[in-house]
C-alpha cells in the first residue's frame, strides 16, 4: 500500500519557470485518420507541447475512457513555476480542470492561456502504459495530433484548437504518438 501511495505523490520541483516555450500547433493539410476502439479519429492539427503536469486524472468508466484513459492538466510558461502553483488550488474531475486562488499571483488571462486540461489518446500500448504512470510534477514532452473522434452511433468529441478558450469544449484531445517524461 505504501508504494502505491508514494507513486501518486506530487513530484517536487524548484521555483522558477521550468518550461518557457508555448505549445506548437500546425494545420494538417491532408485528410488523415486512425481507427481505435471502434471510433474514427481524424487529425486536425499536429501538436507538440513541453509542459509541467499540474494534475493527472485517470478515467475507467466514462464514455471516453476506452480512448483517453488519462487527462493531464498541463502548465507552461509561468504555469510551470512552483512558486506560482503553490498559490493556486488545482482541481480535476469529470473531464474538467479548474483552479482557484485567494488572490491572483498573475492575471486570470495568463493562467488561462498557460494551462489546459488535455485528454490523452495513446497511439499504442507502450504510450498508454507510460501515460498512466504520469503524476503531478512530472515534466513531459508530447507530440501527436489534435483530433476529432466520431462513433458510428453519432458520438462526437472534438479538440479545442486554441489555448485561449475556457469552459466546456476548451480541452485538447490529443492522439499521442511520442511521449517523454522526466
Amino acid at each position: 500500500m505504501g508504494a502505491y501511495l508514494w507513486s501518486w505523490r506530487e513530484i517536487s520541483r524548484p521555483a522558477g519557470v521550468l518550461v518557457a516555450e508555448d505549445p506548437v500547433q500546425r494545420e494538417v493539410y491532408t485528410s488523415s485518420y486512425r481507427e481505435k476502439s471502434g471510433y474514427r479519429i481524424a487529425f486536425l492539427a499536429s501538436f507538440d507541447i513541453r509542459a509541467r503536469v499540474i494534475g493527472a486524472e485517470r478515467y475507467r468508466f466514462d464514455r471516453g475512457a476506452a480512448l483517453a484513459p488519462v487527462d493531464l492538466a498541463l502548465g507552461w510558461g509561468v504555469m510551470s513555476d512552483s512558486t506560482l502553483l503553490q498559490q493556486l488550488s488545482i482541481f480535476q474531475g469529470g473531464r474538467f480542470y479548474s483552479w482557484s486562488a485567494e488572490s491572483y499571483p498573475v492575471s486570470r488571462t495568463v493562467i488561462e492561456t498557460h494551462s489546459a486540461n488535455m485528454h490523452m489518446i495513446p497511439a499504442n500500448d507502450d504510450i498508454e502504459r507510460r501515460v498512466k504512470s504520469i503524476r503531478a510534477g512530472n515534466l513531459v514532452h508530447i507530440k501527436g495530433y489534435l483530433v476529432e473522434v466520431t462513433g458510428k452511433d453519432g458520438f462526437r468529441w472534438k479538440s479545442s484548437l486554441t489555448r485561449s478558450d475556457t469552459g466546456a469544449g476548451a480541452c485538447e484531445l490529443i492522439w499521442v504518438e511520442s511521449l517523454e517524461i522526466w
